[in-house]
């Protein structure tokens, strides 16, 4: 006998997508309550999320415009209360003494256990603390899904069978931990899995209503029944003599065989298996009883599109006899497909700021793209609205989570730019007045930590910061007050003073307990944070995010019994881990009538307008995540519900949602520069309306929204930007240049104004890696060394003796794996072709000056003009002329260039050593020009000599020079940018200051924002 026939019947009704659910189960219960205020607080009203519990009471508030209620007992159907079952089943036959049902584990405390038996496997599984704390939360999502579809373990084994690919023999081998461990684990725990817990509450409750029926109504309206236990829950509530239940949105105007043939994917499968759950057809459902003054939010016509669009795809060969729809349906539906989400978000804001010109409209964005919803927060505070992603804010990208970040990171690594963040981060005072640490550190940064790392650690800072204040120092960046260098050690002081315990106990390697590094890491941040007149612990946690960290700590302090000792490193590493599934709420001060949702907070919710976004394959519907254990048919096997469920729960969110009055449907053509697919969903829709003929009538409205975003920071007046052309007096021109100089100034004039004249120069990176310009002048240091030390004959074993200088040129350099695996073999590649060459070249040349300076000066109409150079080498010929070489480690110039000019370098070396300029080089006649290309490549090296007249070249060289003295003498001469484009630089550090791709023929154009 079916059993459904022996209970009482099901009472189950339906709300519409097209009606305000919330308003309208408020109007129907307090109809049922016979308009009495005193009277509803007999019903019991169960809904799926906490918010929908706030938006009923929120509706009742509204249904009584003010006046006094007892409201119904209202609550989430996942936190029935296991207290209040306990007293139902008290004194029930049977049940005497009530039901003792286990606590549910705590999920910091559950993570930290799996971690554990995980790590003690050793490195078979995870190799840190942090992969056994990531793979602990994928086995937590585990278990809670296999509870949750109440399937169990005991099928694990023979899921793999023997011939399996190896991997999923290591799998087996891995889930082997929650199969004999984890349930041991938790005996002595005293607990269960959350989810777990939560299905024995929902199972014991439902075993209560029907030991002992309430007298007073209960109703468990808005869902889908998704989880097993609650979809019990669900079938028991609609068969006791006062229960009800109330489904969002069935469909029962679609037709048998479009119901027949629903899949996991369609937004009505969810509720099709409910019903079958309850034991009641489509045809039993009934309205729910709609009270006066529940108006549908938008037309019939509209609900009917959207469920034809999504009908299951068996049944798309309905489409080709669709006949005309009903023009209602486009009534308020716009489709916007915007360029990038930035423009996408832009036009969202601009949708919700509009809503709020009509007095007590409400509007909402429905999104799953998380970073699409923090975009249009940010645009909307443009008008100084705050909103707030119902999502919350992860823990770790608010102030207090990054700063309690960033205070491992600097004790871990002691590197420049942890060091910089932490001290720049709100958060961080040392004890100074506000902003005074930050201004410290902006000195710190300029003066010490850009260009290569110093030491490690805080003695490595104060060791740099005196090395600065030092002669030795480069002249460009000496610290020359010596005030400025001790505020600078006074600082790091202050620093040391307060994560000192901290990067001590890091430093020492020793492994320590959980409790132990929280004790220093939390006293490490509240004494940094203080200020002058205030203590860092009231700044830390006062705020929400400091709150919720205060919480994070207390819970996994709470949580780190019986956890193994771990080192530094491994403790930053489980922090970053455990803190990263934390969020932020806030509560106050966000505007009343805007909302920012996701897909589950947003069900029940009824709004004015709807923004639904993110209208993309993959951002929703959600590409279903892949599954780290099981293949498709072993989730099958083992019980679990195939991935395309996921998507069928997000087709409903999306049916549902489209019920509002105005509905805004928008996507990003493009996301970081990528083509996007419009979802499925639109592509339905369009394939409908194609069918319909009225394709494209709902993107009518798009291009106004789009316009109406660009011209929010259009200018009134375009102003195109002029090419720079400053004329400074020739009193602030420069009188001394070098060769290199002379072929930037003429390329690039306006290079030589900025550094010259303005005395601007680049910054260098922070903790910058060694490049090009540094391996360069590496290896013209080891030549340079290794020519004067044997000017004359070269030692018995040359290329051995190179190899040793290159050593002690490149240094502490060699540390570094990057420079130990490229840079240091490509230079053994050129010491051994130098050797060759030195050995075959000093039969007839000998090496005369390496790395020697030299000048000239030369008249101008400003004054005297003097010319400095460097050589890299000079040799001298056996008839007692010159060679002057160039080292470059990159591409030399070709020979055009230089006797085209646009090279001067060597020319103007040979002008002043043909005059004597040199130091200890008598003027001599050149004879030869050389570049020396090193690249270590294959070749190692080459030789390229200039065929021309090195004194011809030389005259030419001064003749052009003298020809640009007088031109820049001129006070209307204008220090251009790149007057001639095909002569510009490959590079230059004053490209932006110009503002080149302003003026430029190749300028200009927008970037995706």
């Amino acid at each position: 006998m079916d059993p459904a026939a022996a209970s009482p019947p099901a009472s189950v009704f339906t709300l519409a997508p097209n009606l305000p659910f919330v308003d309208a189960l408020a109007a129907g219960l307090w109809e049922q309550a016979g308009g009495d205020a005193l009277a509803l607080n007999r019903f019991t009203v169960l809904l799926p999320t906490a918010r929908a519990v706030r938006s009923l009471r929120e509706a009742f508030l509204r249904l009584s415009d003010g006046r006094p209620l007892l409201l119904p007992r209202m609550a989430p159907l996942g936190d029935v209360d296991g207290d209040e079952v306990s007293l139902m089943m008290d004194g029930v036959t049977g049940k005497a003494g009530g039901l003792d049902l286990p606590p549910a584990i705590a999920p910091l405390r559950r993570q930290l256990l799996l971690a554990r038996a995980i790590a003690a496997a050793g490195d078979r599984f995870a190799k840190t603390r942090a992969q056994a704390a990531r793979l602990a939360r994928e086995l937590a999502k585990l278990l809670d899904q296999t509870q949750t579809e109440m399937a169990g373990f005991d099928r694990l084994h023979s899921l793999v069978p023997d011939d399996y690919a190896e991997h999923w023999q290591v799998t087996l081998a891995f889930l082997s931990i929650i199969v004999d461990q984890w349930p041991t684990i938790l005996a002595a725990e005293g607990a269960v899995d959350p989810a777990q817990e939560r299905n024995n509450r929902l199972l014991a409750y439902a075993a209560a209503l029907r030991a002992a029926p309430p007298s007073t109504p209960i109703i468990a309206a808005g869902s889908t029944g998704s989880i097993p236990a609650t979809a019990e829950l669900l079938a028991t509530i609609a068969r006791l003599p006062t229960g009800s239940v109330v489904l969002p949105g069935l469909d029962r105007e679609c037709d048998d065989a479009t119901w027949d043939a629903l899949d996991d994917a369609h937004p009505q499968f969810g509720l099709k298996q409910l019903i079958d759950r309850i034991g009641v057809r489509r045809d039993q459902v009934a309205d729910w009883p709609l009270a006066g003054g529940v108006a549908p939010s938008c037309p019939p016509a509209r609900t009917a599109l959207i469920a034809e669009a999504l009908r299951p795809a068996g049944t798309t060969e309905a489409w080709r006899d669709l006949g005309d729809l009903d023009p209602s349906a486009l009534a308020g539906l716009t489709r916007i497909d915007a360029t990038t989400p930035q423009e996408e978000a832009g036009i969202i804001a601009l949708i919700l700021r509009q809503a709020l010109e009509m007095p007590g409209q409400t509007a909402a964005l429905v999104t799953p793209d998380r970073n699409l919803a923090r975009r249009v927060a940010t645009e909307l505070r443009r008008w100084d609205i705050r909103v707030d992603d119902s999502a919350g804010r992860p823990l770790a990208q608010t102030p207090v989570g990054s700063y309690l970040r960033l205070i491992m990171d600097m004790a871990v690594q002691g590197a420049p730019i942890p060091l910089l963040s932490l001290l720049k981060h709100p958060m961080a005072g040392a004890g100074w007045e506000a902003g005074k640490l930050r201004r410290q550190a902006r000195l710190l940064e300029t003066a010490i930590l850009r260009g290569p790392r110093p030491a490690a650690g805080l003695d490595g800072v104060r060791h740099a910061i005196r090395f600065m204040a030092s002669d030795a120092a480069d002249k460009r960046r000496r610290i020359t007050n010596p005030t400025i260098r001790d505020d600078l050690l006074a600082m790091v002081d202050r620093l040391d003073g307060a994560m000192g315990e901290l990067a001590a106990a890091v430093a020492d390697g020793a492994e320590r307990p959980l409790s132990d590094w929280l004790r220093l890491h939390v006293g490490a941040a509240e004494a940094l944070a203080a200020l002058e007149g205030e203590a860092g612990s009231d700044r830390l946690w006062r705020d929400k995010d400091g709150e919720a960290a205060a919480r994070f700590i207390d819970e996994l302090r709470d949580a780190a019994d019986g956890y193994p000792p771990l080192g530094g490193k491994d403790y930053a590493g489980l922090m970053e881990v455990l803190i990263a599934g934390k969020a932020v709420r806030s509560a106050f001060g966000l505007h009343p009538r805007l909302h920012v949702l996701g897909l589950m907070e947003a069900r029940l919710q009824q709004f004015d307008v709807m923004v639904l976004a993110g209208l993309n394959e993959g951002t929703w519907p959600p590409a279903p995540p892949p599954d780290p254990w099981m293949s498709r048919p072993m989730r099958r096997d083992f019980g679990l519900p195939a991935p395309e469920r996921m998507v069928g729960q997000a087709a409903h969110d999306f049916a549902t949602a489209c019920g509002a009055r105005t509905l805004y449907l928008t996507r990003s053509e493009r996301v970081e520069g990528t083509p996007t697919v419009p979802s499925r969903w639109l592509l339905r829709l369009d394939t409908v309306l194609d069918k319909a003929g009225l394709r494209g009538r709902i993107e009518a409205d798009g291009d106004y929204w789009r316009g109406l975003w660009q011209a929010l920071d259009r200018p009134a007046r375009v102003r195109p930007c002029p090419a720079p052309a400053p004329k400074p007096p020739v009193s602030a021109r420069p009188r001394r240049l070098s060769v290199t100089q002379i072929e930037t100034w003429m390329r690039d004039p306006y290079a030589i104004y900025a550094a010259k004249v303005l005395d601007l120069s680049a910054l260098d990176p922070i903790d910058a890696d060694p490049g090009a310009a540094e391996r360069g002048e590496i290896i013209h240091k080891a030549l340079d060394l290794f020519v004067r030390r044997y000017p004359d004959m070269l030692p018995p074993d040359p290329l051995a003796e190179l190899i040793a200088i290159g050593r002690g040129a490149f240094g502490d350099l060699l540390d570094q794996p990057g420079v130990a695996a490229f840079w240091w073999p490509r230079f053994e590649k050129v010491a051994e072709w130098f050797v060759a060459q030195e050995t075959e070249r000093r039969r007839t040349v000998k090496p005369l000056a390496t790395e020697v300076t030299g000048r000239i000066t030369l008249p101008g109409p400003g004054g005297d003009f003097i010319l400095t150079a460097k050589a890299d080498r000079i040799d001298r010929t056996p008839t007692g002329g010159l060679v002057l070489i160039d080292y470059k480690t990159g591409t030399p110039p070709s020979a055009k260039e230089v006797r085209l000019g646009k090279a001067p370098q060597l020319p103007l070396e040979a002008l002043i050593a043909a005059g004597g300029g040199f130091e200890h080089v008598k003027p001599a006649a050149v004879d030869g020009l050389e570049y020396w290309r090193l690249s270590g490549g294959d070749p190692a090296g080459s030789i390229q000599v200039l065929k021309e007249d090195p004194t011809a070249l030389a005259a030419e060289a001064r003749e052009g020079l003298e020809y640009l003295i007088r031109q820049f003498d001129d006070p209307d001469t204008a220090y251009h940018s790149q007057p001639r484009p095909a002569w510009a630089p490959k590079y230059t550090d004053y490209a932006h200051l110009a503002r080149i791709k302003e003026w430029s023929a190749g300028g200009g154009g927008e970037a995706e924002g």
